[in-house]
């Protein structure tokens, strides 16, 4: 099956320094980590990456730092989706600009737009780019489900080319698998759902665990498309407590606490978001120290 951009994507955190501003140096690091440790590609100023709290012109600047410092090794996808298509567009094209290889677009949220809407608002983005677009369907985010029939039908428009389905409904993305014409592909926005995605079609996963342990992840993957199942469940099974630890909270939170404790300077998080607990700190301290990722 082509595929765009890959089957391990990391939905990449932003780094921030003690002011709280971006740390582009960081930002580079991390990229630069995350090339040499499986990843495929980048999803940059996504929701891990804390983009509801990133002004524009931040969020072109990472664009901007991450293909610099990928040097065309692997794709860096923006993150330009919002609420407001007008907004999105103009991001879209700012992005287009910046060398990235594709565009990430969220539903819509907040306004709660019609599957009629949902149509009309990415085929506008569609119309406006030349780059390829994945999709991003996060019910629980955003308070609106694209469903499989629009999603179908989006697959349609040439330059969208896939979608990361995060909506934890497996018949959803197995209707979308079914019907997806050649070149359109589904991604898992779950780390936890990346085995069942991948059994009912899907391609990969756009990862958060994929920070701390991408090698394992991205070889699970390979197993399932070589043919030997029993070994990726293994594999899956094994990896599960580390995904679900990294959502004890709302992402990144235990994310950037995770890195942390491994050595990796994550930096601090924007508010609303504030750091984790002293007893969730403890739960992720075990977890990691199973997988031996501790510093």
């Amino acid at each position: 099956m082509e595929n765009p951009f890959g089957s391990l994507l990391t939905a990449m955190i932003t780094p921030f320094d003690d002011n709280l501003m971006v740390d582009y140096n960081k930002v580079s690091e991390i990229s630069q980590y995350l090339l040499h440790n499986a990843s495929e590609g980048l999803v940059i100023a996504g929701t891990t990456g804390e983009s509801p709290s990133l002004t524009t012109e931040e969020k072109i600047e990472l664009f901007r730092t991450a293909v610099k410092a990928v040097g065309g090794k692997i794709k860096v996808i923006a993150g330009t989706g919002a609420n407001s298509t007008r907004e999105t567009i103009e991001m879209s094209r700012r992005a287009e600009g910046t060398g990235v290889d594709g565009i990430m677009l969220v539903t819509p949220y907040y306004n709660k737009p019609t599957q009629d809407g949902l149509y009309h608002h990415f085929k506008g983005v569609a119309e406006a780019i030349s780059l390829p677009i994945m999709l991003y369907n996060v019910p629980s985010r955003t308070g609106v489900n694209l469903t499989a029939e629009t999603c179908l039908r989006l697959a349609e428009i040439e330059n969208i080319v896939a979608v990361k389905e995060a909506s934890g409904d497996l018949a959803q993305v197995t209707n979308i698998c079914a019907g997806a014409p050649a070149g359109f592909v589904v991604y898992s926005g779950d780390d936890v759902l990346t085995m069942p995605i991948l059994s009912v079609g899907g391609v990969g996963v756009v990862s958060v665990a994929s920070h701390l342990a991408g090698a394992q992840i991205k070889a699970m993957i390979d197993s399932f498309f070589a043919g030997e199942i029993n070994k990726a469940a293994e594999a899956h099974q094994k990896l599960t407590p580390l995904f679900n630890i990294l959502f004890v909270a709302t992402n990144p939170i235990p994310l950037k606490e995770a890195l942390r404790l491994k050595g990796i300077d994550s930096g601090k998080l924007r508010l609303p978001l504030t750091p984790l607990s002293p007893e969730k700190v403890e739960l992720l301290t075990a977890i990691l120290n199973k997988y031996g990722l501790l510093l």
